[in-house]
């Protein structure tokens, strides 16, 4: 009993060590982002932004580590991956790269990640919002210009 109350008393102190460690929690200004009719710029608000866009809603755990680290890190990847607040500043040819790849990631329930969903079920992406973006992104890589 003395050795788990010791290990329990180790962990606390650690927790509290670690909340040392901040993680930065701003947001880069939006340059060039993303138009898309209302009910498409919803629905990536809803479930992309927060990792994909320079306008994430940093959540409230995201301030204690050692959570705040793993947000960070997600959020960091997926800026990395695909910025819609960066958008103009893809050529064509990537735009349609990324579109087909968000197409192809949201149909195998790959986006928003099922640990997203667990913490943020709004960000749940019906059949019929599947079916909505499935179309928006076949007319906006048809059209000349993205």
């Amino acid at each position: 009993m003395a050795k788990i109350k010791i290990g329990l008393i180790t962990l606390a102190g650690l927790m509290v060590v670690v909340q040392v460690f901040r993680i930065d929690q701003t947001n880069p200004s939006v340059e060039g982002g993303l138009v898309a009719p209302p009910q498409i710029e919803a629905l990536m608000r809803r479930a992309c932004y927060d990792c994909h866009s320079n306008e994430t809603v940093w959540p409230w755990y995201g301030n204690v580590a050692p959570v705040s680290w793993m947000v960070a890190h997600d959020v960091k990847e997926g800026r990395e991956e695909l910025n819609f607040s960066r958008w103009g500043a893809y050529d064509e040819a990537k735009k349609t790269k990324k579109l087909k790849k968000t197409a192809k990631e949201v149909a195998k329930a790959e986006m928003p990640p099922w640990y997203y969903v667990l913490a943020h079920p709004e960000a749940r992406i019906s059949p019929d919002e599947q079916h909505v973006f499935d179309a928006w992104i076949t007319a906006e890589i048809a059209r000349p210009t993205h």
